[in-house]
């Protein structure tokens, strides 16, 4: 309980000091921390020891030394500290992805001073692990944040912190940020039923495009929410990456996904339906409407039609969010 409320009470202290904010952010020693790694503690032990001993024995030289390296600890601690200092950090939101999945947000450090920044690495943790990249003088350099989306709404960019041990390790510089981007995360596409027959289109005609249809349509990559059945097993023998047999029979008129053409499934199990419905119209440009208790919208193509359904899918039922 004792480790839990300090916890909070740090929360509650680095929001108030570091509030989230829209990027870019440039790090100001206000926003910078630093602490010896457990090579530093053991470099300073080092360093007290030598001290006593030339001390006990009176031995100028062994003085000499420790003070040198005692030199050399405090001139790498600036350097660490210097490594971060006035760093300016981005973001760029990923396009929408889909529960169940890792969302990439891009990060861009940029240096605009004239000194090359060397092993920065960015993570969730104080100790920030992953690839460490260098930003040259007048440059930036881009470092991925992967952050898991276990569901369907608006997932915001955590917490995360910039860190470097540069030049010796002897010191653990890092800053935390907190920038206010999100991204879009989509219902994960799945289910086994057929684009919808008759009452799916308002036209009266039929469109109707699937697995198991009387006319072979060709081979396409496997799909999150793909029938097994629907796999092409001989062709896993010249390929490592299954493909997908489909089967259509298109009758003209406009399609529409709708609400109540999945009468019986939940409300997650009838978003991924729909969501997997509407990519494969997508991938087919074939002008699909989409329409949901209190949101409709006429059939169209396009990023911003399919950004728009995907939208209405992904928050369907979620409290209202800023």
């Amino acid at each position: 309980m004792l480790a839990k409320g300090l916890k909070t009470r740090f929360e509650r202290w680095l929001r108030h000091r570091l509030p989230r904010q829209p990027g870019p952010v440039v790090l100001s020693r206000r926003r910078l921390f630093i602490l010896p790694t457990r090579f530093g503690y053991g470099y300073v032990v080092l360093i007290v020891l030598m001290v006593l001993g030339a001390t006990n024995y009176a031995n100028s030289m062994a003085f000499a030394l420790a003070f040198l390296l005692a030199g050399i600890g405090l001139v790498a601690m600036y350097h660490t500290h210097a490594n971060l200092a006035r760093l300016e950090v981005d973001v760029t939101p990923p396009q929408p992805g889909f529960a169940g999945q890792k969302l990439h947000f891009a990060l861009r450090l940029k240096n605009a001073s004239q000194r090359p920044r060397y092993a920065l690495r960015a993570g969730f943790t104080e100790a920030s692990e992953g690839r460490a990249v260098d930003v040259p003088a007048h440059s930036s350099a881009h470092v991925a944040l992967h952050v898991p989306a276990p569901q369907r709404g608006w997932l915001e960019l955590p917490r995360f912190t910039i860190s470097s041990e540069f030049p010796l390790g002897l010191f653990h510089a890092w800053a935390w940020v907190e920038l206010d981007t999100r991204a879009l995360v989509c219902p994960a596409p799945a289910g086994n039923a057929l684009f919808p027959i008759g009452g799916g289109t308002r036209s009266g005609t039929r469109a109707t495009t699937g697995f198991g249809m009387d006319e072979f349509a060709g081979l396409r990559a496997y799909r999150v929410g793909d029938p097994i059945r629907a796999v092409h097993w001989k062709s896993l023998a010249r390929q490592a990456d299954p493909l997908v047999k489909e089967f259509a029979a298109h009758i003209g008129g406009e399609l529409w996904l709708t609400w109540d053409t999945l009468p019986g499934l939940e409300t997650e199990a009838r978003l991924s339906q729909l969501t997997r419905w509407l990519l494969a119209a997508d991938a087919r440009h074939q002008p699909y409407g989409l329409q949901l208790p209190g949101f409709s919208r006429a059939p169209a193509l396009g990023n911003t039609h399919r950004r728009a359904c995907l939208q209405a899918l992904a928050l369907y039922g979620l409290p209202d969010q800023p």
